[in-house]
């Protein structure tokens, strides 16, 4: 992808969809906090699933604390992975009491610090909740980078430096909402619908899959 080519790729993802946001369902940075945690190799329809339930009844660091572990369990074992998860949200909860007055804190460097939250995460809760232009690569993302030669990159922080750097600073704080969601829908791994996909002009994925039932000749 050309330089001249970034700008209209993002107006149009942006014309199709002005408003993008997380399909995580959350009311507070906590919460968006736990269901990234909690997302890790999970499906965000998965665990919306389990947090319509959960934030109901524990939406708080002592809430949750107070669930104890195989309470939390209970809560969240439709979750891949739900032990290690339960284990780690436990003692970032903890965490979050005794350091930062049961508050999400604002910067990466205390964010990082707790269990189980990574860069990735990170990079969502400043987005999300505080409006920050950070690039929260995850599959999705890491695939569309590459596939289209929007930001190529040998692993996710290579990819995020290059999105920081080309993507053009009005499309920087919803860019990476576009972008998994069209690694999501259209840029999908195995087939992507390139008959679909409205950016089909700026990218430089070849061959281009056809519409099914269309002869590849």
């Amino acid at each position: 992808m050309t330089d001249d080519q970034v700008e209209p790729f993002f107006a149009t993802l942006r014309a199709a969809n002005p408003l993008p946001t997380t399909e995580l369902e959350f009311t507070t940075p906590f919460e968006l906090l736990v269901a990234v945690l909690l997302s890790a190799q999970a499906t965000d329809a998965g665990v919306n699933k389990a947090t319509r339930k959960l934030f109901p009844r524990a939406n708080t660091p002592r809430a949750i604390l107070a669930l104890g572990q195989e309470g939390l369990e209970e809560y969240i074992k439709t979750i891949g992975l739900y032990r290690s998860k339960a284990k780690h949200l436990l003692e970032t909860c903890r965490m979050l009491v005794e350091r930062h007055g049961g508050r999400v804190p604002r910067t990466r460097e205390e964010l990082e610090s707790l269990p189980g939250v990574g860069r990735k995460t990170a990079n969502v809760v400043l987005n999300v909740c505080f409006g920050e232009e950070t690039m929260a690569v995850d599959t999705h993302i890491f695939r569309v980078a590459n596939r289209t030669g929007l930001a190529p990159g040998r692993n996710p922080l290579e990819v995020e430096n290059g999105l920081l750097r080309r993507v053009p600073k009005e499309y920087l704080v919803d860019a990476h909402h576009w972008l998994i969601l069209h690694g999501r829908y259209v840029c999908v791994a195995r087939t992507p619908r390139c008959w679909e996909c409205a950016v089909i002009r700026y990218c430089d994925w070849q061959p281009k899959t056809p519409p099914p039932g269309a002869s590849r000749a």
